[in-house]
This record gives structure tokens, C-alpha cells and sequence, in this order.
């Protein structure tokens, strides 16, 4: 979607490549359809025009407006590529906003050239998935009545969920860890969907996500004090630690175990566990670094927090991208106690920043986070399994009785987490490998 918060030094050089008027709902109502043109390190880019949908400003706005939005970018999408006369070999759909593509695909475009695609659904986050009652979206998608079904986008006894869909009818499923490919199709983690996707398991894969090397690398990070790498990363460490306590307000101590949470405030990133034990775990040896914003109860529980304890913890209740690099740089353990998380950036970022991560074992957390090995000195991180928050205190503990009895492992285990690659290039490779099977 060409939305209108793309930056005009990005918008002005789109060219135009033609536009045209296509039906979309059920009474025959059309709308315009734009397609401008970005080309960008040998990457082309179409962008779909169309004011009365994307002039909102931001990508996501709300329900009610969101499900005529993605209906119609569903199907646009699929109406420019026959228009450019464009067939590709494969169509990879993100998310909900995405899923009607292959429903679209092999129904009201199924006589035409495109049908020789294949499409792939990347679920990213499964609690999101485009549920709204049946009459809108029929009227809003125009698709004919018979995928309105159970076994398609039907949910419930009036619903429509257009995610579920999408899964119907895509050849291949992907999400982002092979862990959270099979959490999902449990009735825990499945959010009402794990019967769907045990059905469609034969088609379901995981591949965990990368980062990007370009932003996060600790050696080039304009963000930080003090830049470095494998080769005085222990020393830069502490640099960008005092700093950083200087920064926010702390005690500076570089003697002091700092540990950062960078998060949504939301209940599905563990933070009630966080709460019920933080007043145990900021002793006179411990500092916490919290940064994020979101629901308001942990928003005010961390300020809370934040004035009981000064000098020991910092309530950055904002999201600064600058920051958020001098927290990777400057902690010594980086928390991530997730209630589930399909596959979790922040911890290959900490890794990447030689910051040891303290995670549940769940989802990407589990896959990319293994526990430390005391017998064989192996392991890159900190672990607990149940949602239960003596474990998470447990682990804390742990962790923080290694960094300040074991100096040397722990410091050998910093040096392991930064020589991992963490790239895209191992998930590229899946990537590549899925695309050239036959599906």
C-alpha cells in the first residue's frame, strides 16, 4: 500500500505505471487502482494508490476500517500484477492483512494467467487475524458464498476470519520458529485455530527470523558511547554500562549487574511476572533498565518502581530507537519472559550486543536461546520453562550468580553469543530452499 506515512523523499521518486478501475464488492461497487513504481538497490517495488484507503496516515488503524482496507489491497494486488502483465512464480503473504490473496487467487482469479502461482502465508503473530462478522466481509471482499464455510474463512456461528482463509487456501504456511510451528497447534498457543492448523501441519513450516547487520552492529553503532567488538568487547562493555547509568540517572557502578527490558507493555510479554518479583531482584548489586510503552497498568507499575527504587531502576516509558542500541550496548543480561513470543528480536539483537539473554523457553526463545550447560560450559543464555514467576526469579538468580562468581564463563560466554550469526542470511537460505521445492 502506498500509505500516506511513507516519506515524501521516497514518495516523489515513484513513477507511474498506469492505473485502472476494478469491482470489488458485491453490489459491483469499483474503486481506483494505482500502481506507482520504486526501485531501490536492484529491489522493485509496486506500490498500490489508492486515497480513500491509505490517506489515514499510519498502516493500521482499526478494525472496521482496516477489513475494507486489506479486502480491497487483496485483491488490487493481485488485479496490478495482471494489468503489468506480471506472473510470478510465487506470492508471499504476511499476516491477516495479506490472507485473502490466496483465497482470491484460486477462486475469482483462478481463469486467469496468475493461477499458475503459488503462495506461501507467513504468520508472524497468530493472535491477529482479521475477524469480523461474515456479511461485511463478504460484502467488502465479494467472494463468492461457498468460502464462507468451516473449512474456509468461517469462525464461530457469524464470523468470518480472514486469516483462517488464507491458510485454507495457501500451498505453503510458514511462521517465525520451528518451535511456535508446533505450539500453534496446541490449544494453549493455538488462539482458537490449533484444529485448523493441525489439519493444514502438512504444509506448515518454522524458519526463525535474522537481524539486520546493517542496523545492529555493535562495532559501527553511531547510537553508542563506545563502540566495539569481539576483540574488546569486555572492556567496551563497561564503558558503554557507566555511561549509560550516567545517562538514565543510575548509580554508576560498572561493578553492578544491569539488566534491560526492552518491550511492549503488554500481558504477552511476561510482565506481570516481572512484576511480581522485581522488588526481589533490585538488591544493592542489581539495577534494572526498562524501556517501552503500551498498557497502562505496567506503564504505571514500572514508574512505580522506578520511584521506590532510585538509582536502581529506570522507567523509560517511551520508545527511543537511539536508546534502545545503549541498553543492547550497555546491559549485562537482557529479559525476555514472554507468555509466548513466535520468534523475538530482542534477544539476537542482546546476543548480537554480547548481552546475555534471560528468556522462557518458548517459541523463537527456545530455538534460538540455548540454556547454559554448567558440566560442559556450553550454552548462550539463561532459561525457564513453565509461565510461573518463582522460575523467571530463578533464572534471574542464576544468571546473576554466574556473572558475579563466574566472571571467566560468563565472559566466554559473551564472546560465543557475538561470534554466532544471527543474520538473515541462515534464514535466506531456508527461505531460497522453500521457494524451489515443489509444494
Amino acid at each position: 500500500p502506498r500509505y500516506k506515512c511513507i516519506p515524501w523523499e521516497y514518495q516523489q521518486k515513484m513513477i507511474y505505471r498506469g492505473s485502472f478501475q476494478m469491482d470489488l464488492c458485491a453490489d459491483g461497487r469499483s474503486y481506483y487502482v494505482g500502481i506507482m513504481e520504486y526501485v531501490w538497490d536492484g529491489v522493485v517495488y509496486d506500490f498500490i494508490d489508492n486515497e480513500e484507503f491509505f490517506s489515514w496516515g499510519n498502516p493500521y488503524t482499526n478494525l472496521i476500517d482496516d477489513i475494507p482496507k486489506y479486502c480491497y489491497f487483496a485483491k488490487a494486488a493481485l488485479a496490478a500484477l495482471n494489468y503489468m502483465d506480471w506472473i510470478p512464480d510465487i506470492i508471499h503473504c504476511h499476516d491477516w492483512q495479506a490472507a485473502l490473496v490466496p483465497v482470491y487467487l484460486r477462486t475469482l482469479f483462478a481463469n486467469t494467467r496468475l493461477n499458475s502461482a503459488k503462495t506461501i502465508l507467513t504468520i508472524h503473530n497468530l493472535r491477529f487475524q482479521g475477524i469480523y462478522d461474515i456479511p461485511t466481509i463478504r460484502y467488502w471482499s465479494g467472494l463468492p458464498d461457498y468460502v464462507f464455510d468451516m473449512d474456509a474463512l468461517k469462525t464461530g456461528y457469524n464470523d468470518a476470519n480472514m486469516l483462517k482463509g488464507g491458510l485454507a487456501y495457501a500451498n505453503i504456511i510458514t511462521t517465525v520458529s520451528q518451535t511456535y510451528a508446533g505450539e500453534i497447534q496446541s490449544a494453549y498457543y493455538g488462539e482458537t485455530l490449533d484444529a485448523h492448523l493441525r489439519y493444514h501441519s502438512g504444509k506448515l513450516r518454522g524458519i526463525v527470523n535474522g537481524i539486520d547487520y546493517d542496523i545492529w552492529n555493535p562495532e559501527t553503532d553511531s547510537c553508542l558511547h563506545a563502540g566495539y567488538n569481539i576483540s574488546n568487547v569486555l572492556e567496551k562493555k563497561k564503558e558503554n554500562k557507566q555511561k549509560l547509568q550516567e545517562e538514565l540517572g543510575l548509580v554508576q557502578d560498572s561493578g553492578k549487574f544491569v539488566i534491560g527490558l526492552i518491550s511492549r507493555l503488554t500481558n504477552q510479554k511476561g510482565l506481570d511476572l516481572v512484576n511480581a518479583v522485581l522488588p526481589q531482584v533490585v538488591d544493592k548489586y542489581t539495577q534494572v533498565v526498562v524501556l517501552g510503552s503500551g498498557d497502562r497498568v505496567y506503564e504505571d507499575s514500572f514508574r512505580y518502581y522506578e520511584n521506590a527504587y532510585k538509582g536502581r531502576v529506570c522507567a523509560n516509558i517511551m520508545y527511543d530507537e537511539a536508546r534502545s542500541h545503549r541498553i543492547y550496548a550497555g546491559a549485562d543480561a537482557l529479559l525476555v519472559p514472554s507468555q509466548f513470543e513466535p520468534c523475538g528480536l530482542t534477544q539476537l539483537i542482546a546476543m548480537h550486543y554480547g548481552t546475555i539473554p534471560i528468556v522462557r523457553e518458548t517459541g523463537g526463545l527456545k530455538d534460538t536461546v540455548e540454556p547454559y550447560n554448567m558440566g560442559l560450559n556450553s550454552g548462550n543464555g539463561f532459561t525457564f520453562d513453565r509461565y510461573d514467576a518463582g522460575l523467571l526469579l530463578d533464572a534471574i538468580n542464576r544468571a546473576k550468580a554466574f556473572y558475579f562468581d563466574q566472571r571467566k564463563y560468563w565472559d566466554e560466554m559473551i564472546l560465543r553469543d557475538m561470534v554466532k550469526d544471527l543474520s538473515w542470511e541462515n534464514s535466506a537460505k531456508q527461505y531460497k530452499d522453500l521457494y524451489l521445492s515443489p509444494a
